[in-house]
């Protein structure tokens, strides 16, 4: 299995147990980004390192247009 299908299946399911608690699927994104900054913390990433993956997944949010850079 692939670290992103790990990931997206427990994903979906928070966001099942979250529904069942009233809780938007907004407020978990948001809350899964800061657990993603944490761990990239934890693992020793420079701020400025952490700031320009979220600034590259911001400038690449548009599934119609390629993406400037894949990471392999």
């Amino acid at each position: 299995m692939s670290a992103y299908a790990l990931v997206a299946r427990h994903v979906a399911a928070t966001l099942d147990e979250a529904a069942t608690q009233s809780i938007a699927p907004d407020v978990v994104a948001r809350n899964l980004v800061m657990e993603a900054v944490r761990i990239f913390k934890e693992a020793g990433r420079p701020l400025p390192d952490i700031a320009a993956e979220l600034i590259a997944t911001a400038e690449n949010l548009d599934d119609d247009e390629p993406m400037g850079f894949m990471r392999p």
